[in-house]
């Protein structure tokens, strides 16, 4: 799916499954190893909505946000996701669909940005991007602190859901900024602030 091309439209979300939230927070680990096997779209689809899905009908999502701003916005760095074209996608939670913004896989520039190789074995990454200026223009400078604040929870949630899948996850927040904006060529207020590489762990 390059520039411009059609929205990709995502599996409906599941709102239930067999893991409680329990396991899941039990289970919880970060993994740096995976298997070099593709995930799903289904899979991937999941985990976007967890991460920023609409979950109520005047535009709630799964993530609490600050004066429900919604400063975050989720790419998916895609290599090996059965059925999807690696390439840099970014997450539309509103209409639960994806738009292409680059065909080419980029995980391992994204790996050697970050100066860590193992990312590069992930399936897939995302990658959780944040305009404080949209909280900031109603809270002042703490409203920075809100946008990092609502990226914890963003992420928790990736990490909780991927137990519910049999994926394994890590949060990575060491990289270089702007390599990193550029790779993924973030419009200018936008800033990525963690990379979370997933995939089926090596057990």
């Amino acid at each position: 799916m390059a520039q411009g091309s059609a929205p990709l439209r995502l599996p409906q979300a599941r709102t239930q499954g067999r893991t409680s939230v329990e396991q899941a927070i039990k289970a919880r680990r970060s993994v740096r190893e995976f298997l070099p096997v593709a995930v799903t779209l289904a899979e991937v689809s999941q985990l976007l909505w967890a991460a920023q899905g609409v979950t109520g009908p005047s535009g709630q999502r799964t993530a609490p946000s600050a004066g429900a701003l919604y400063p975050l916005t989720i790419y998916l760095v895609a290599g090996r996701v059965a059925g999807l074209e690696p390439g840099v996608y970014r997450y539309d939670p509103a209409r639960n669909q994806l738009f292409g913004t680059g065909r080419r896989d980029r995980r391992a520039e994204i790996s050697a940005a970050a100066g860590q190789g193992w990312m590069n074995q992930a399936a897939a990454m995302l990658v959780i991007a944040a305009n404080p200026r949209r909280s900031v223009a109603k809270y002042g400078a703490r409203g920075e602190r809100y946008a990092l604040i609502e990226v914890g929870h963003a992420a928790q949630n990736v990490h909780l859901q991927g137990i519910a899948l049999g994926l394994g996850a890590t949060d990575v927040g060491a990289f270089d900024d702007a390599k990193v904006k550029a790779i993924l060529d973030l419009p200018p207020a936008e800033e990525p602030v963690l990379l979370l590489p997933f995939g089926r762990p090596r057990r």
